[in-house]
């Protein structure tokens, strides 16, 4: 999605997961949660503490709330959104097979142990048999963390994570179950195949990642990095985009390597041009075949042809009739027509968008990450956005890099903010700005969505340390006002604003080759993009961070236009309170979060906005002269960040107008090795941030892990059915949300189909 905020971050192109940096949609009142300090552990190194791989028995659980939303809904609304929800739902299991090679067994192993009797009599025999209230406790957390990753691995950071009990007391558990009981041979299978990969962090284990550097399943595990860029290089030349695919190599009779490139689609059978015979490239083969993920997209198909008839307009019944057209294909083509058709569909009072969306878990940044959102409107914060919206031609010019490398006409966006029905994938955003296809973004348009519900609950006993007092008394107040202009800013002006330069296929070129200068050097233009060639398969693994960086930092520097503040209702002091906790908490993000991020034993970033977030922040620490400044006040467990607010709109301004003009020179003109260079200046963890990641470390709380709802049909209608902001709760949930068999069926077969392209694994 241009990616996303994440309230850690944000996941647009998502605004994605919320966590730090957050702020919500909705009135200020003495309701915002308390901002606590916490207090240090003790000092150990974090990367030999077993604990970080760990989900805590107070691991926060919080409802995500949309029962307001959806009983004004009317009953043909409510059936929309039920078959929309059940359609995310079902595809969103197809991120087990994109996360780790044992995650869908994992995931089948609790289900079918969930679904066999209720909670109360699982704990009642786990107890029997010697399991303490702690394991059981540990047990439920692990399947809730699992839940709503979906995997094994976090959604936000991408670290694995294990159950937080012995071995032998998870396995007592297992066979005390009444699934065990009703199935032994098949649930010790389950626990055989998943066990060892469960526990293990071997280094290779312990994030995704490429080869040595992790793993992935959009790359099967023999695949180094010289692998993905040979594949990606052949796609290039076939103007083939990687979103709904993953490539297995083998070896062909010859003894060369052969890459398959594997389409999601519900068909099986040979099509071309869609599928490819294998051919020789660079002394190897390719070939393309499709069916990944055949029975989780034919489920997605069944859900989504029952919504269409209930969709409100001609625009969604074509936009759902396109989506699945492409799932039952494999024609990524397919699903941009009915990404055109959702973009026409303007203020729906049901909104979702479905498919392979987000390529920040691919370790080349190009393949997409199934998800699936429902929600609906909120109509008064909704108004805000549009207000901005209405703006955007007055603000945009006011970005510094100027008017020859912003696109050549304004598309008006749609811009609303929904509270989440149903989210499915490895996390929540807060926002998010899509499609992600750039011939769409440029020539056709985009819409941006705030979720309004997910950051109040991301928010819930939310902890910052590292701050004065005072600073800490600010955030309290005024943390949701600022990140709702940030969301605001960074959506639509952040990820809708910028012109790629390009060379058309006749030759010409989008801009005046002989007129435009570049920014940085005073010179004319010498790199564009060429036929084929996009902005996700230039920059490839620096292309989200790049992107989330250029986003936030056109948040930070439009919020110091009071008209912006105005459109928010904040004027006078209020408005430079919300300017300066703006920047105050997407700084602190950058200095007290962001390394939890940051792999050590690599020198890896594991998540695009985290990365993002720290350059903003070195990039003010070390060009601010004193702007920003990071201190330890206690050695080995305490750090303070102070910001001078009185320079905001002077000193701050100019160094982040500054680096807008660079970062936006070098997505435009396809400067992938000019990008690389700034970012390995101000991401790299030079001293002292090396060891003052270490104290972030020891400060780091769990993310709050969302409990949502359940639609269910009663009758001819619809009900909305919640549960408690608990692990019991998050579990009950999930087994009500799949009450068959079907989908573990599924899962099992899927992945052991995949099982010999990941085999070496075993051996770590």
């Amino acid at each position: 999605m241009l990616r996303t905020l994440t309230i850690n971050l944000s996941k647009s192109r998502l605004i994605k997961n919320a966590d730090s940096f957050i702020g919500k949609y909705k009135k200020l009142s003495s309701g915002v949660p308390k901002l606590n300090s916490v207090q240090p552990a003790k000092s150990v190194n974090a990367m030999e503490d077993k604990s970080i791989y760990l989900l805590p028995n107070n691991q926060r659980f919080v409802e995500l709330d949309s029962s307001q939303a959806f009983e004004n809904l009317t009953k043909q609304e409510k059936l929309y959104a039920h078959y929309l929800s059940r359609a995310a739902w079902n595809g969103g299991l197809i991120v087990l097979l994109q996360t780790s090679p044992e995650s869908p067994k994992i995931f089948s192993l609790l289900h079918r142990i969930f679904l066999a009797e209720p909670l109360e009599e699982l704990k009642k025999s786990a107890i029997k048999v010697g399991i303490s209230e702690d394991d059981f406790q540990a047990f439920l957390v692990y399947a809730g963390g699992l839940f709503a990753n979906s995997g094994n691995y976090k959604g936000f950071g991408d670290t694995k994570f294990i159950p937080n009990l012995p071995k032998e007391s998870f396995e007592s558990i297992v066979k005390a179950s009444k699934a065990y009981e009703n199935d032994s041979t098949h649930i010790a299978k389950l626990w055989e195949n998943t066990k060892d990969a469960m526990y293990n962090i071997a280094p290779r284990l312990t994030s995704l990642g490429l080869s040595d550097k992790g793993i992935t399943t959009y790359f099967s595990s023999n695949c180094t990095e010289a692998d993905s860029n040979l594949v990606n290089d052949w796609m290039k030349t076939k103007r083939l985009e990687a979103y709904i695919c993953r490539t297995f190599k083998t070896v062909a009779d010859d003894g060369l390597p052969l890459y398959t490139i594997h389409l999601a689609s519900v068909e099986k059978s040979a099509k071309p041009p869609l599928t490819m015979e294998k051919e020789k490239y660079k002394n190897a083969y390719f070939q393309v075949t499709r069916g990944d993920y055949s029975p989780l997209l034919s489920l997605v198909n069944e859900n989504l042809s029952k919504a269409v008839e209930y969709a409100a307009n001609d625009n969604e019944r074509n936009m759902l009739k396109h989506y699945i057209n492409s799932f039952r294909e494999g024609d990524l083509d397919e699903h941009k027509e009915g990404s055109r058709y959702w973009i026409k569909d303007k203020g729906p009072i049901i909104e979702t968008y479905q498919g392979f969306i987000e390529t920040y878990r691919d370790p080349s940044g190009q393949r997409g990450e199934f998800e699936g959102f429902v929600a609906m409107v909120n109509k008064e914060m909704s108004q805000k956005f549009g207000a901005l919206v209405d703006g955007a031609e007055r603000f945009l010019p006011r970005l510094p890099w100027g008017a020859a490398l912003e696109k050549d006409a304004f598309l008006r966006p749609d811009f609303t903010s929904l509270d989440v029905l149903a989210f499915s994938g490895s996390g929540i955003p807060a926002g998010i700005n899509i499609p992600n296809y750039d011939e769409i973004r440029q020539n056709e348009g985009f819409k941006n969505v705030s979720l309004g519900n997910v950051i109040p609950a991301a928010y819930k006993e939310s902890v910052i340390p590292f701050l004065s007092e005072s600073d800490k008394q600010l955030l309290e107040k005024y943390r949701v006002a600022a990140f709702e202009v940030q969301v605001g800013l960074h959506e639509l002006l952040g990820h809708g604003s910028g012109k790629l330069l390009r060379q058309n296929a006749d030759g010409t070129f989008n801009f005046d080759k002989e007129k435009v200068k570049n920014p940085l050097t005073g010179k004319e233009i010498e790199s564009w993009y060429t036929e084929g060639e996009t902005y996700d398969s230039k920059f490839t693994t620096l292309g989200s961070a790049f992107e989330e960086c250029r986003a936030e930092a056109v948040g930070l520097y439009l919020s110091l236009e009071p008209e912006i503040l105005k459109i928010f209702g904040y004027e006078g002091q209020e408005a430079q309170d919300v300017i300066y906790v703006n920047w105050l908490s997407l700084l602190w993000n950058g200095a007290a979060k962001a390394t939890e991020m940051y792999q050590p034993s690599n020198k890896t970033w594991l998540q695009a906005h985290a990365r993002a977030r720290f350059v903003l922040m070195r990039l003010l620490e070390l060009e601010g002269n004193g702007l920003l400044t990071i201190t330890e006040q206690e050695p080995g467990k305490n750090l303070l960040l102070t910001l001078d607010r009185s320079r905001l709109a002077t000193d701050g301004k100019k160094i982040i107008g500054d680096f807008l003009v660079k970062l936006q020179t070098i997505k435009a003109t396809g400067d992938v090795a000019a990008g690389e260079s700034l970012f390995d200046t101000y991401s790299r963890l030079d001293e002292p941030w090396n060891r003052w990641r270490d104290i972030v470390m020891l400060h780091k709380q769990p993310r709050n892990i969302f409990v949502q709802p359940n639609t269910v049909l009663e009758g001819d209608g619809v009900q909305l059915k919640r549960y408690a902001a608990s692990a019991e709760g998050m579990v009950s949930s999930w087994v009500e949300r799949f009450p068959g068999t079907r989908v573990h069926d599924a899962l099992e077969r899927l992945a052991d189909a995949d099982r010999a392209h990941f085999a070496d694994l075993l051996l770590l």
